[in-house]
């Protein structure tokens, strides 16, 4: 696979699905950073088990129709507050960040406050496989469990409801 694919599938970027070892893959929010992808996870913000721990993960991006184009494995780098880097890629990440209260300063404050990891994905060129590489099948898994799945009561209706 060409890397011009790989570097073009970053830089369009907006959501990847990224699992670190054997676990699920997240549908996670990023801002592309040069050949690399920022992505906020912890308190508050969206989670992402073990992805501020790991060294590695896959890393799965999306082309302009939608489907899967690009599978990589990752090296992960935790971005530190208070490091160059931090202060470069926060405020950025923050204004990308939809439907987020206050400003962005206030944002990355609260990043740093509630102990939120600001990892760094830059995907391992050698390791990357194209649309022509993938499987055919679906990677679709069935729902996992969550209270949001349990099936409630059907409400109570006074009166009867006809359809049209």
């Amino acid at each position: 696979m060409s890397s011009g694919v790989l570097d073009e599938a970053i830089k369009k970027a907006s959501i990847a699905w990224i699992s670190v070892g054997d676990g699920p893959a997240y549908g996670l929010w990023c801002m592309p950073v040069e050949a690399s992808l920022a992505v906020v996870s912890g308190p508050g913000e969206q989670f992402a088990p073990g992805l501020a721990e790991a060294e590695r993960a896959s890393v799965r991006l999306r082309g302009d129709h939608g489907g899967l184009i690009v599978v990589t494995e990752a090296s992960v780098v935790r971005v530190l507050p208070g490091s160059p880097e931090w202060d470069e890629i926060a405020p950025q990440l923050a204004t990308k960040r939809l439907n987020a209260s206050g400003t962005a300063e206030d944002l990355v404050a609260r990043w740093v406050e509630s102990g939120c990891a600001l990892v760094k994905l830059t995907p391992v060129v050698d390791s990357a496989v194209g649309t022509a590489d993938l499987p055919a099948e679906s990677a679709a898994e069935p729902p996992r469990e969550t209270p949001a799945r349990i099936e409630t009561r059907r409400p109570f209706r006074l009166h009867r409801v006809r359809k049209r």
